[in-house]
């Protein structure tokens, strides 16, 4: 009996050391919070995860890190931000090395940060660069951003590739992969943690799953990176498919490395999280093809409303009112020059009444003949309270702005910050119509030396908004670019308020 009363003290003192712990973490919590489910405080740590850049003798990659300043960030911590090699895995086609062999127990940090607010760069033209493993913590980790940048100068994949950094996950969905024989796209699975991941590869065509044993039971080691050839996993070769990751153990960085023997390469990043409506933000103007493919990875079919927001309000493309993607299956949309010489966003939403959920991206590109060259756009979650953009140019950037519902006007204000070459910060803001697509030059630092980073902030009371940035870095006579789209940053988490429930003694 004793024993039962002291467990009882002991529960009530411990919860209410919960209780005052939350409470200093969190002196300025609104007053609704606990109406709400939590307060909404910076993150302590982040985690990114950079693929291989290339494996061309003739590639150059930029590596550049940005957090925000004013991010917040535990008090009285600075904090730490690098990236570290990873170790080369076994590749699913019997190539390359074991894990283990190339890492360095010493190897410097690459583009480590000393401060929020000033992007750093590194650079690197080996041809066998490693993948990267990236940590940030303290005032450096809410809203650490790291962006790779890789100019290839000939060969197959020629062009110019551009990924932001992936955090580690459990569950990805890259639509617009392909098996053809004019493509080689690799997906890249990088493992953060201390214990091996397994992780599967799924491909879904348009008439449904395509079977492959060898994409079950894929062993990613400890802070190891394992390249698939997406070929290999089947022997049908499939144009326009859709690729699901999913880790049955750990968690892994995901990305997919497309080369295409005509239209040069880019990185198609993971597409948002499948849901009944999505936004493709960010079609440059002279774009000559835009191809969309788009999978239903639930039980039911989809049917969803298809329109385009220009600059001047929301359109439905001419003979594509409606797309209907079957369960399981994907569905492929040939756009061509969609957007007439004019930006704009491709607005996915519900037609009658569906709500089964989809995800997609598109392939876009530019140029004509044998100087044309491709970007992929995946559907992505809006801006929310932040975006950043890490790696931008004195020259050839354009920031994409789009308000998808009609009726509901977007408002960002946009801060770029210069790196270490110089440069004082300039804000500007900008307000879109609701279902418009707002594409600008976007503001510079004064006095700019070298790269910068932008960083867009939704302001209090805006309509939602989804933004991408295009790099245009053109090489002679081809239109070399790349588009990341610039979702939230997940800056900051939603921490449960505690409170004390005394009702627990009595049970």
């Amino acid at each position: 009996m004793k024993r039962t009363i002291m467990s009882l003290i002991g529960a009530a003192a411990a919860l209410g050391a919960v209780t005052g712990v939350a409470a200093v973490a969190a002196p300025d919590a609104p007053r609704d919070s606990a109406a709400k489910g939590g307060t909404r405080l910076p993150v302590e740590r982040s985690a990114l995860l950079c693929p291989p850049p290339t494996s061309s003798e003739v590639g150059d990659t930029t590596y550049t890190a940005f957090t925000p300043k004013g991010a917040g960030g535990k008090a009285g911590a600075q904090g730490t931000a690098g990236l570290l090699p990873a170790q080369p895995g076994k590749q699913q086609d019997g190539k390359g090395k074991d894990a283990g062999q190339g890492a360095q127990a010493d190897a410097q940090p690459v583009a480590p940060l000393k401060q929020p607010g000033t992007p750093v760069t590194a650079t690197t033209d080996r041809a066998d660069a490693p993948a990267l493993v990236g940590a940030a913590d303290g005032a450096l980790a809410p809203g650490w951003t790291v962006q790779q940048t890789t100019s290839i100068a000939a060969g197959s994949g020629r062009g110019l590739l551009g990924l932001s950094c992936a955090a580690p996950d459990t569950d990805f969905w890259f639509p617009g992969v392909s098996t053809a024989k004019d493509r080689q796209d690799y997906v890249h699975l990088t493992n953060p943690d201390n214990t091996p991941a397994v992780v599967d590869l799924d491909l879904r065509g348009k008439d449904g799953p395509i079977q492959s044993a060898s994409g079950e039971n894929i062993s990613v080691p400890p802070h190891a990176t394992v390249p698939v050839l997406l070929s290999t996993l089947t022997g049908t070769p499939t144009q326009d498919a859709a690729l699901h990751v999913s880790a049955r153990e750990g968690r892994v960085g995901a990305s997919v490395q497309a080369a295409d023997a005509k239209l040069g390469g880019d990185w198609l990043p993971a597409a948002a999280d499948p849901a009944p409506g999505l936004v493709l933000p960010g079609i440059p103007a002279d774009a000559t093809s835009v191809h969309l493919v788009a999978v239903a990875p639930g039980k039911s079919d989809a049917d969803l409303k298809v329109q385009l927001a220009t600059p001047n309000g929301l359109i439905t493309p001419a003979g594509l009112e409606t797309l209907h993607v079957k369960s399981g299956m994907t569905t492929t949309a040939d756009l061509k020059d969609l957007t007439k010489g004019e930006a704009g966003s491709l607005v996915l939403t519900p037609a009658d009444g569906s709500s089964a959920p989809v995800t997609a991206a598109l392939r876009v590109t530019r140029g004509k003949g044998d100087k044309q060259e491709m970007a992929f756009i995946p559907a992505t979650r809006p801006v929310g309270e932040r975006a950043t953009a890490a790696d931008n140019r004195d020259k050839g950037s354009t920031l994409s702005l789009v308000a998808p519902e009609k009726g509901k006007d977007a408002k960002v204000t946009v801060t770029a910050s210069a790196g270490s070459g110089g440069g004082t910060p300039v804000s500007k803001t900008y307000t879109v119509k609701g279902g418009s697509t707002l594409a600008v030059e976007p503001p510079r630092p004064q006095g700019l030396k070298g790269s910068y980073a932008l960083t867009v902030t939704q302001e209090p009371g805006s309509g939602p908004v989804h933004a991408a940035r295009t790099l245009a870095l053109p090489q002679g006579a081809l239109p070399a670019f790349t588009v990341q789209t610039l979702p939230d940053d997940r800056g900051t988490v939603v921490v449960p308020t505690v409170g004390e429930d005394l009702s627990l003694l009595t049970k």
